[in-house]
């Protein structure tokens, strides 16, 4: 059985034979003398941003539970791959389908991500707990919130709509990152002065200088500035100054927000990332998530995501609502 072999070959990796050889692992280097980066790379799991709250402080599952998650994975995919019985019901009429169509055709995550030998059961390590730790009504202290509380509706503009369903930015692949459904697909690039983080899913590049200072306040730009340098062996990428909109419901932010990055290669294949997340007017304390980033295998590449749905959709979604006030109007 495909899961049985998938299994066995990841318990294999956890044993000694896998530290055995990453004590026999030397670090590349560029010709600068800094960690070698460069290639393709992953952060793709079944881990979710936030532990599931039954979970409480319970940071990784057992072997025993890690492999039941990812046999119901697995099943789950083949399912999803099976023939659509013809004799189905049809959807429930005006029913809000979300990601559905998107998620049937896309990846089933099979695998946990796996932290010094731990299967976490959330990529947020502090709080304790795995969860986002909002202050009172952080959740609608961003940007759309204040629009919201300002009178705005949901549909009154194209401005109020999620940058993600306008594919203007699609965020979770920048920071703050999170262990995206689906093209969860890196390439990095670096040289002495900069390190580039090309990523697949709206193909944006972050062009991250090792020296300088960031931009001012006033510069908002939807990735953030990020100014980065090398702490030994470790890349430190401090970012700020985010467009107000790159707020989404995995992590809301304000203009508050700031990102510390670190990227730490722990073998030939597997960079340990994590960053700190610091937002008071959101979040109560500061919030740190850990994840590895794996590297593709050889022949897989990052090809390019053209992201132009709101072309076609948002323009519908809000002539439907002009057509529903006028509707109502007509009806008075």
């Amino acid at each position: 059985m495909k899961s049985l072999q998938f299994l066995i070959l990841l318990s294999l990796l956890l044993t000694g034979s896998s530290i055995v050889a990453a004590q026999q692992w030397e670090m590349p280097r560029t010709e600068h003398g800094h960690p070698n980066l460069q290639g393709y790379w992953t952060n793709a799991s079944q881990t979710p941003l936030q532990r599931p709250e039954e979970l409480g402080e319970k940071r990784f599952y057992t072997l025993e539970e890690a492999q039941e998650l990812m046999v119901q994975a697995e099943i789950s995919a083949e399912e999803k791959a099976a023939d659509l019985d013809s004799n189905r019901g049809e959807p429930e009429r005006g029913a809000n389908i979300l990601f559905q169509a998107d998620e049937n055709f896309a990846n089933t995550r099979i695998n946990l991500a796996v932290v010094d030998g731990e299967f976490r059961t959330s990529l947020i390590v502090d709080p304790p707990n795995g969860r986002l730790p909002f202050v009172a009504g952080g959740r609608s202290k961003d940007v759309f919130g204040e629009w919201r509380a300002a009178g705005a509706g949901a549909l009154d503009g194209p401005e109020i709509r999620n940058p993600w369903e306008r594919c203007v930015y699609v965020g979770g692949q920048v920071p703050p990152m999170i262990a995206w459904t689906y093209n969860a697909n890196f390439q990095f690039v670096q040289n002495q002065d900069y390190v580039v983080i090309h990523r697949e899913m709206v193909h944006d590049a972050r062009i991250i200088p090792l020296a300088g200072e960031h931009f001012p306040e006033v510069m908002y730009q939807w990735m953030g500035n990020s100014v980065g340098r090398w702490e030994d062996d470790t890349l430190v990428v401090q970012t700020k100054n985010f467009h107000p909109q790159v707020s989404n419901p995995f992590i809301p932010s304000s203009y508050a927000l700031e990102v510390t990055e670190r990227f730490q290669m722990q073998s030939k294949d597997e960079i340990f990332y994590s960053y700190t997340i610091h937002d008071p007017v959101i979040y109560s304390q500061p919030v740190t998530v850990e994840m590895p980033l794996r590297r593709k295998a050889a022949g897989e590449y990052v090809y390019e995501y053209a992201c132009h749905e709101g072309n076609y959709s948002l323009p519908s979604i809000l002539a439907g609502a002009r057509r529903e006030e006028l509707d109502e109007q007509l009806s008075q």
